[in-house]
């Protein structure tokens, strides 16, 4: 468990539940809690505790029960008092959190798809604490607090880097660099659906992993269903903030369209996301519709080549059929040239068939 506590552009990182509890609500600033789901889970008094000491109310029970699955789908839900926000990270992992490795999915394709880890990381939203609740070796919170830490020291507060203003503008900026995280991650999807693409379209190779083809396509599927879950989420949560009361302090006014802004620009990634793999799914979608019609137009280009070597032959066969016939009778059978007048009747045939098909086109090659 990570806490630290944000306030007057300075941040204090510490470990320590009871003593948070004990010092009560902070005066300025706000404290982030960030615990995985087994801390969560083992400590839920404790943390009840400090809820209601900092923030004068306590978890419901079902809020509690959605932070703890771990198969639970991106969604957005408030009380009066505090906001949930529940959403599915897409970033390269292996399945920590998983209590049972059997209950893994397993998942075929690009190696990318099957080390993309989508499980749930719930945030809790109060005026003055925020509750984030992660996977087991989440990198995303160590990830956040690592630039949290670097945003107190004074030379980055100069170049421009600026402190978090509320436990919802926290929420956002990880929720951005956890959307942001699979948008590292597109290059290297892309380059390997590619490379199965040229798979798929190279005459010279045969393309067998289709088991493979159809699990990545399942799993881009499944990619999709996910950020649409999160975009929903992140709508709902913009017209949850659309309903908040109006407030006459410039300040707080300013930071209220700074969220805003900071949430229409995290929906826009989303956007981006949900744009990436539906084009990786109508491209792997047209790369079988390719590969199939460039296999058809090579059928029909071998059917084409046998259909006009057989005319050719043809009459060939037919000269030496008749003269294989048991007849005394057969002109040119008992002359000496009769063989060789045989022989120039058929390349004659032969050579006429051959240029008369080639002027024709039937013996070119389709161009591809």
């Amino acid at each position: 468990m990570r806490i630290f506590s944000i306030a007057n552009g300075n941040v204090v990182e510490s470990a320590d539940l009871q003593t948070l509890t004990a010092a009560g609500p902070p005066t300025q600033g706000f404290v982030w809690v960030a615990c995985v789901r087994d801390e969560f889970e083992a400590t839920q008094v404790q943390m009840q505790a400090m809820l209601q000491s900092h923030c004068g109310h306590q978890l419901v029970d079902l809020h509690i029960s959605d932070l703890l699955n771990r198969q639970l789908p991106s969604h957005y839900d408030y009380t009066s008092q505090y906001d949930v926000l529940v959403f599915r990270r897409l970033a390269a992992g292996a399945w920590q959190d998983q209590p049972d490795p059997a209950s893994v999915p397993t998942r075929g394709g690009p190696p990318i798809l099957r080390r993309i880890d989508t499980s749930p990381v719930g945030f809790v939203v109060f005026d003055r604490v925020l509750l984030t609740v992660h996977p087991a070796d989440c990198t995303v919170r160590d990830t956040y607090a690592t630039k949290l830490l670097q945003a107190a020291h004074a030379d980055n507060r100069v170049a421009g880097v600026r402190l978090p203003a509320s436990p919802a503008d926290m929420m956002l900026r990880i929720v951005n660099l956890m959307v942001d995280g699979f948008l590292e991650l597109r290059r290297e999807l892309t380059h390997q659906l590619d490379h199965w693409q040229s798979e798929l379209l190279n005459p010279k190779t045969r393309f067998n992993n289709w088991a493979s083809l159809l699990e990545a396509r399942l799993s881009l599927h499944h990619l999709d269903e996910i950020c649409e879950d999160q975009r929903a989420a992140v709508q709902d949560w913009i017209e949850a903030i659309k309903t908040w009361p109006d407030t006459s302090v410039p300040a707080e006014q300013r930071d209220r369209d700074l969220l805003q802004v900071r949430s229409r620009d995290v929906l826009e990634h989303i956007e981006r996301v949900v744009h990436h793999v539906r084009r990786l799914e109508q491209s792997a979608e047209t790369a079988v519709q390719m590969h199939f019609s460039v296999q058809g137009s090579r059928t029909n280009d071998i059917m084409r080549t046998l259909t006009v070597l057989t005319a050719i032959f043809l009459p060939l066969n037919l000269i030496t059929g008749f003269f294989g016939m048991n007849f005394d009778a057969l002109p040119l059978i008992h002359q000496q040239s009769g063989v060789f007048w045989a022989m120039g009747t058929m390349v004659t045939i032969a050579l006429t068939l051959i240029i008369f098909f080639w002027r024709k086109r039937y013996l070119a090659r389709s161009g591809r």
